[in-house]
């Protein structure tokens, strides 16, 4: 059998193990490159490290360890409450807050797990109170979580715009960002007008801000007692048994509190100005303000390292290891050859994007990108279609379907549905929602992204 069919077999199996057991895909590829690179390839060990992504690997440390310092010291509750102010009493803004609040704080740092599981118990609980449909308020929140998901200096876009930074592809950062963000947005917009947002435009509701309040502080009462919360959702394991809203201090008046909230939103803006328009490593500069605001507030930085995405940092750096491997093992050039093969640019592209949401509606978005997109790199760079397009198209249709119950993002609004509501009759509501995307988003994302060869 030769070196690519074995490492392909290898890869398969691997999505396999981690799809129906409880093992970390970045463990598996780890195992899996040193298998494939040492016993098959012989090659030394040295030269399989040699494909360890240090750079992202910051990045992503950076980035998460920043986000903890900001949902530790009350900043995550400030922009929450300043946003619900804009609410009113117009009952059918709610949802356009919560959505806008998630793609925020994805936007800034957060893994999209990390905001739904702060946000969805807050609005499905306004979606049980106003009789708002709780299909409608969670998949809002998902899809706002993936809305701000690709920004330069989110997860998502930092893994993708990674990758492609070692290619001689010419990729655009924004491209991918505004994709997902207007393709989410327009989703979320079909959504509200089918599932009774027109019938709210009349309905009005009083003290809203003070409500919401009572919602966030119902989920981060464990925050100064120090005590584990009470949580119906539960996350991909990289929280451990706490409720990671349940960490954050509680937004607050008093200037010596509002002191440290303030320099984090600044530190967030300066690292967007840094990061982005002077051009300098994201990595870097996210962990330096993260060092600040620990030293300007040395308790909120307390449990946040813990609070860093390891399993993330894990599942992405061996994903990139083991994908290193198979560029030497030329599985890369051997799945190139077999899609250019097909003699049909176009159809390749659709089979991509539909494989990405596939897979990725049962196993891991970041895993799924960080594997797909280095196997397409070659077919791209023959210019017979749009490599910024393609990208687009699969970052989008390997992300929209975590509204899949059996993702992180699903099972989270699952679980927090609001008192009252028949569980199993939601489940069915999500589960027929999730197989209508993924069968429809990655055709939509190919004829939007692709087909018409803008990008």
């Amino acid at each position: 059998m030769s070196a690519p069919v074995l490492s392909i077999i290898i890869l398969a199996a691997m999505f396999l193990l981690a799809t129906v057991l409880p093992l970390n895909m970045g463990a598996l590829a780890f195992v899996g490159a040193f298998l494939l690179g040492a016993v098959v390839l012989g090659m030394s060990t040295n030269e399989i490290l040699a494909n360890f992504p240090g750079g992202l690997f910051l990045t992503i440390v950076g980035v998460t360890y920043l986000f903890a310092i900001a949902q530790n010291n009350g900043t995550i509750d400030l922009l929450v409450r300043g946003a619900v102010r804009l609410v009113g009493s117009r009952v059918a803004l709610i949802p356009w807050v919560m959505f806008a609040i998630t793609a925020v704080i994805t936007a800034v740092g957060a893994l999209s797990p990390a905001a739904v599981a702060i946000i969805a118990p807050i609005a499905l609980s306004f979606a049980g109170k106003y009789k708002i449909s709780p299909l409608l308020m969670g998949m809002m929140v998902i899809h706002g979580a993936q809305a701000g998901g690709f920004s330069p200096i989110a997860v998502y876009g930092v893994t993708v715009n990674g990758i492609l930074a070692k290619t001689d592809l010419a990729f655009s950062p924004t491209a991918l960002f505004l994709s997902s963000f207007v393709f989410n947005l327009l989703i979320a917009l079909v959504l509200f007008v089918v599932l009774g947002g027109r019938g709210l435009l009349s309905s009005k509701v009083g003290h809203f801000v003070e409500q919401a309040a009572e919602a966030r502080m119902a989920v981060s009462v464990g925050a100064k007692a120090g005590s584990d919360v009470p949580f119906k959702g539960f996350g991909s394991g990289m929280y451990g048994p706490r409720d990671p809203a349940g960490d954050g201090v509680a937004a607050t008046k008093e200037r010596s509190e509002r002191i440290p909230q303030l320099v984090t939103i600044a530190g967030l803006v300066a690292l967007a100005v840094i990061a982005l328009g002077f051009k300098v490593d994201v990595g870097f500069v996210s962990i330096t303000i993260a060092i600040v605001l620990a030293l300007v507030s040395p308790a909120a930085q307390k449990g946040a390292i813990n609070k860093i995405s390891w399993s993330t940092v894990l599942l992405i750096c061996g994903m990139l290891t083991f994908v290193g491997v198979l560029e030497e093992a030329g599985t890369i050039e051997f799945v190139s050859n077999g899609v250019a093969g097909m003699g049909m640019p176009l159809l390749a592209a659709l089979l991509i994007c539909f494989i990405g949401a596939v897979v990725s509606a049962f196993a891991s978005s970041t895993a799924i990108l960080a594997a797909l997109i280095p196997l397409a790199v070659p077919f791209l760079s023959t210019g017979e279609i749009g490599a910024v397009g393609v990208i687009c198209a699969l970052a989008v249709s390997a992300t929209i379907v975590d509204v899949s119950p059996f993702s992180t993002n699903g099972a989270l609004v699952l679980a927090n549905a609001p008192e009252g509501v028949d569980k199993d009759r939601f489940y069915k509501k999500i589960l027929g929602y999730s197989g209508i995307v993924i069968v429809a988003g990655p055709i939509l994302a190919w004829l939007a992204l692709v087909v018409p060869g803008w990008l």
